[in-house]
């Protein structure tokens, strides 16, 4: 990301730890805006995300997160959640874990959970079930998707299955965001009938 006097300042930082450290995988500027203006709807919830890196989209969240909102993120790399401890510390309401991305169901359900690093279904992994994972009205966002040029989505020319399962889902209400003429998004709402 190039240097931008504009960014948060916990984003500045977590931006100076990821190129530091040389990891080349943060998110998108134009992901990290639409984190942002997502995480504004919450205040007093509980804000999750797997694959933390070292804290480019947490930062994002946490600054738009609104007043009472508790960020938790878990990373399975030692040398990433080290980084990203170092620009969260003494911000109270971030808690950082190290480990598996299933690790972060502990502190669920959330009002928005930003799915960077597993539970997509993505590759051979099995996508996470929403029910268990956000409360009433929750919301998934889920990152670095092609955009749709066609229906149904392909992906290496094939039917994008990850995709499809979110967009399709029927426990959620789903779109595709296209945030740059090469980056999608997916975000979902849980339906709550009744």
């Amino acid at each position: 990301m190039p240097e931008n006097d504009d960014l948060p300042a916990v984003v500045r930082r977590a931006v100076a730890a990821a190129a530091s450290t040389g990891f080349g995988r943060s998110c998108h500027p134009a992901q990290g805006r639409l984190l942002r203006l997502l995480a504004g709807g919450v205040e007093g919830g509980v804000i999750g995300e797997t694959g933390t890196g070292c804290g480019v989209g947490l930062a994002w969240l946490a600054a738009g997160a609104g007043p009472g909102t508790t960020l938790v993120s878990v990373e399975r790399d030692p040398g990433r959640h080290a980084a990203a401890a170092e620009v969260f510390d003494g911000v109270p309401n971030v808690t950082l874990l190290l480990g598996d991305w299933r690790e972060l169901a502990a502190a669920a359900p959330f009002d928005l959970l930003a799915l960077d690093g597993g539970g997509q279904g993505k590759d051979t992994e099995p996508p996470l079930a929403p029910r268990r994972w956000l409360r009433p009205h929750g919301t998934l966002v889920m990152d670095d998707f092609t955009p749709m040029s066609s229906w149904p989505p392909v992906f290496q020319g094939e039917p994008d299955a990850a995709r499809l399962h979110w967009l399709r889902h029927p426990d959620l209400l789903a779109t595709e965001l296209r945030l740059t003429p090469d980056l999608a998004t997916v975000v979902a709402r849980l339906v709550v009938s009744g």
